[in-house]
């Protein structure tokens, strides 16, 4: 016996805040942020190295 083909929505995929509910989780999620101590300098130089790789574009 087959099962149906069902197909995910924002609402079913896990980690996706439902749409009604969009506004509360991301007042949430600004609450967490706000709550964390600020990065450091070497902190914010890791993250623009990794998103700021030389030879990206040039391969995409």
């Amino acid at each position: 016996m087959t099962q149906p083909h069902t197909t995910a929505t924002a609402r079913d995929t896990p980690g996706r805040p439902a749409p009604a509910k969009s506004a509360a989780y991301w007042a949430h999620i600004r609450a967490v942020v706000d709550a964390a101590p600020p990065l450091t300098d070497t902190q914010r130089a890791r993250i623009r190295a990794a998103f700021h790789q030389p030879g990206q574009e040039a391969a995409a």
